[in-house]
């Protein structure tokens, strides 16, 4: 509780001073709508982290969920006239039946096979949206009102932070871990990691399709090509950039990959070439710091040279 309610403390804080610097100027528009795109992509970094580290499947798919949440959020509103939060929780459960459904028989597979069907899942979708006309087709999707706030995005995103906080140290989140772990030790301890990797799946799905309408409520316009492949490989990178099972890590990560586009923007066509070498080179740094910690962190054996290597190759 008492953590709870310093993680509370600190968002408000920090949601007063970028207010306060919103209202004065100082974050102009240009910078707000980064910032608000940081917000969303977090959502999407922790919903994909969730399946990716707390389970151990690799999903190449995960944009067909922001996809389908920010068609059927902003189709909903448009039709109806729906309020803006309800829009974005049927969006929202919408993804979430489809992650259900897709992840019952594809769930069984593990590795390259999940990572493969996931991916053919996120092709389908986008080809699909392109067909049907009422979502505008291959041109898009027009005239969504403008609902997203930089408030709405903020506090999705410290919403989604508890909310995945809590499920990863919960019993449900031990379970997860040990399917990544061991699946055939957890099956053999009665766990049935099916059923967690389609909760996980699920939850994921359902994050990823309300930040998926957060996505359409703000840019006023999607359209298919939007939520290709390519953005489910962002995702990917968000997480494994920011370690494995870390909240922090994969926030601060989604932060500078989503901002260093940006920064680069100067240097024109260049930039996307400067951006993956960059990538590059932090991926390489990070696995050369891993592999030091865990020499720094290996306790030295109190027996001899013969007795260690034995007793290490005994274990």
């Amino acid at each position: 509780m008492k953590r709870s309610a310093v993680f509370l403390a600190a968002s408000l804080v920090l949601f007063g001073v970028l207010s306060l610097l919103i209202r004065m100027d100082v974050i102009n528009a240009y910078y707000k709508q980064i910032l608000m795109m940081i917000c969303i992509n977090v959502i999407l970094a922790l919903s994909t982290n969730l399946i990716i580290d707390y389970t151990g499947q690799l999903t190449l798919g995960h944009s067909a969920f922001l996809a389908i949440g920010a068609y059927s959020s902003a189709f909903i509103q448009m039709k109806t006239g729906m309020p803006f939060f309800l829009a974005l929780l049927c969006g929202s459960v919408v993804a979430a039946i489809f992650g259900f459904l897709i992840g019952l028989p594809t769930l069984r597979l593990k590795g390259d096979y999940l990572a493969i069907t996931t991916l053919g899942f996120c092709q389908i979708v986008v080809v699909a949206i392109q067909n049907i006309d009422a979502f505008g087709g291959a041109q898009g999707l027009a005239g969504i009102p403008p609902k997203t706030t930089f408030a709405w995005v903020f506090f999705s995103m410290i919403a989604t932070i508890a909310i995945l906080y809590n499920i990863v140290h919960a019993n449900q989140g031990r379970a997860m871990i040990s399917v990544r772990e061991d699946e055939i030790a957890a099956e053999a301890m009665g766990i049935d990691t099916t059923k967690y990797k389609i909760m996980a799946f699920t939850a994921g799905a359902f994050f990823a399709g309300f930040a998926g309408g957060l996505y359409a409520f703000l840019m006023m316009f999607i359209d298919p090509n939007s939520f290709n492949f390519l953005r489910s490989i962002d995702f990917v990178i968000y997480v494994v950039l920011g370690g494995t099972g870390g909240f922090a890590g994969c926030i601060v990560s989604t932060s500078i990959l989503t901002l260093l586009p940006e920064v680069l923007r100067f240097l024109s066509d260049l930039r996307m070439v400067i951006y993956p070498l960059l990538l590059i080179v932090i991926m390489i740094l990070r696995v050369k710091n891993v592999r030091v910690a865990g020499l720094l962190h290996r306790k030295p054996s109190s027996d001899g040279p013969g007795e260690g290597s034995k007793d290490h190759a005994a274990a």
